[in-house]
């Protein structure tokens, strides 16, 4: 089957925190959510073949990844972290989820962050509008970066309705605000294993 890409709506989040733990956190740890809504045509049928969802995810991962750093206001290369997530309506499946993550997602949001070695963490759901998401993150090129183990919980009001999907790309400038867990510092990363 054959189809058009259908985006119904586009959002942005931008989550900026200027205080955590009663401290200031200068300067403000900044994430941002971009996100995609559009017609689902495998709803309600099961489909064999996905690799339609594995173009789509090309085309809406360099345009969610370019909102999100533009959000931000810095350069491609100054992303930490990333991660993805996707929300299926109720006429969908978790696997239309996971074939527009898990295949080729991955390189429009490496090629749109200036690199990236380590595995983008993920999260798929279903649900109805309204259902909140939590998009995982992690640093771009060191798994192991605890720093930067977090999340930004993502909900949108009308969305997915039953025949829609929602696809999310998450960026961010930092790690966590006051992060005091120990392990691998941003400074320690070797960048070649993803990692380490």
């Amino acid at each position: 089957m054959s189809a058009e890409l259908e985006v119904r709506a586009y959002y942005l989040i931008v989550e900026e925190t200027c205080s955590d733990g009663g401290k200031k956190v200068t300067p403000p740890t900044r994430k941002a959510a971009a996100a995609a809504v559009f017609k689902n045509p495998y709803a309600g049928k099961f489909q064999e073949d996905l690799s339609l969802f594995y173009k789509w995810s090309e085309e809406l991962g360099a345009i969610l990844t370019k909102k999100a750093v533009t959000a931000l206001g810095i350069k491609p290369e100054e992303v930490q972290g990333y991660g993805k997530a996707a929300i299926a309506g109720m006429a969908g499946e978790r696997e239309h989820c996971a074939a527009l993550m898990h295949p080729a997602l991955g390189k429009p949001i490496r090629d749109n962050v200036g690199g990236g070695k380590a595995l983008l963490p993920s999260a798929k759901k279903k649900g109805g509008p309204g259902t909140a998401i939590d998009l995982p993150l992690g640093h771009k090129d060191a798994a192991f970066v605890r720093s930067h183990f977090d999340a930004m919980e993502v909900r949108i009001p009308d969305a997915p309705a039953d025949d829609e999907l929602v696809l999310i790309v998450g960026v961010t400038d930092s790690g966590r605000p006051h992060p005091r867990v120990g392990g691998l510092q941003v400074s320690e990363i070797k960048g070649e294993d993803g990692l380490r």
